[in-house]
């Protein structure tokens, strides 16, 4: 199995795509700021997630990559909150794509306290 079939990886690869077009709509004075810094983060944590499946030989590293996504996790959840009290999305946008991260979070902690059940290379 690649990285791509893994659950945590399937729905927030689907939840950065979700917010990728969400923020084509924010003002262009936020292209280098907010804009620029919730694609970023939201595409970390996929990106961080297949590092962390490349490693997983090494249970010490696998879960460091982790501890990056779940972080980047949260970064996004922060920018979030910032594009719904600039008035750039809605509550509900905000409480749907806050929820799917929380999802996901919960996905990367329990691969972090599971390492075992992703095997070694």
């Amino acid at each position: 199995m690649g990285f791509q079939k893994l659950l945590a990886y399937r729905k927030r690869f689907e939840l950065a795509m979700d917010i990728f077009e969400l923020s084509k709509s924010f003002p262009t004075e936020e292209k280098y700021s907010l804009t620029d810094q919730i694609r970023r983060s939201s595409r970390s944590v996929c990106a961080n997630i297949a590092e962390a499946y490349r490693k997983r030989a090494y249970p010490k590293h696998f879960i460091s990559k982790l501890s990056d996504a779940d972080s980047e996790n949260a970064e996004t959840q922060v920018w979030l909150a910032f594009s719904e009290s600039c008035n750039y999305i809605s509550k509900k946008q905000k409480e749907t794509l806050y929820n799917k991260s929380v999802e996901v979070g919960k996905l990367i902690n329990f691969m972090i306290n599971n390492p075992n059940k992703f095997g070694s290379i």
